[in-house]
């Protein structure tokens, strides 16, 4: 018998069963941790598919469970999701064993569509996460920080103040 289990590694209860729901709705067997300890325990007991894990699930990490999880389940696909994206933990995730890294919010089309594409396609592809993006939602989450306070903005984000206006105005940042 073939069936497809899904894990979710969240440590915010309603999201997590939010996914489980949505997962089920959609054919998986879905179950739901919010620890690396609960990870742990069920992956003894239940072969997994599929993974969605939390990049910070309280005081545990996230790439610590995709490393766990690679270990005692070689062929899982694992997709991290996190609100904390940054190309230094994609890189991590993705170097841990995880096929694809999407940021908070994301649903569940999402989430299916990264199981199904392998990462190289989707960076190569990919139209609407390049660096200017990132720099400008790093920039735009810097100044809701700093109440746009430019000033603040720029010595938080070791630049001078001249500097970031141009890139406000590049972006076209709204900055109140």
């Amino acid at each position: 018998m073939s069936y497809n289990a899904i894990l979710i590694v969240e440590d915010d209860r309603d999201l997590a069963n939010n996914l489980q729901k949505s997962f089920a709705k959609r054919g998986f067997i879905a179950y739901a941790v919010n620890s690396f300890s609960a990870t742990c325990d069920i992956v003894k007991k239940i072969f997994f598919t599929h993974a969605v894990v939390d990049l910070k699930i309280n005081q545990d990490s996230g790439l610590e469970v995709i490393k766990f999880l690679n270990n005692q389940q070689p062929n899982i696909k694992i997709v991290v999701l996190t609100g904390y994206a940054s190309i230094t933990t994609t890189i991590m995730a993705i170097k841990c064993g995880a096929c694809y890294y999407l940021a908070k919010p994301s649903n569940v089309d999402d989430i299916l569509l990264a199981f199904d594409s392998n990462i190289e396609t989707k960076i190569n592809n990919c139209k609407t996460t390049s660096l200017q993006n990132i720099e400008q939602e790093h920039i735009y989450s810097a100044l809701l920080a700093n109440n746009f306070n430019i000033s603040k903005t720029a010595q938080l984000l070791k630049m001078h103040r001249r500097t970031l206006s141009r890139k406000i105005n590049k972006y076209n940042l709204p900055v109140s």
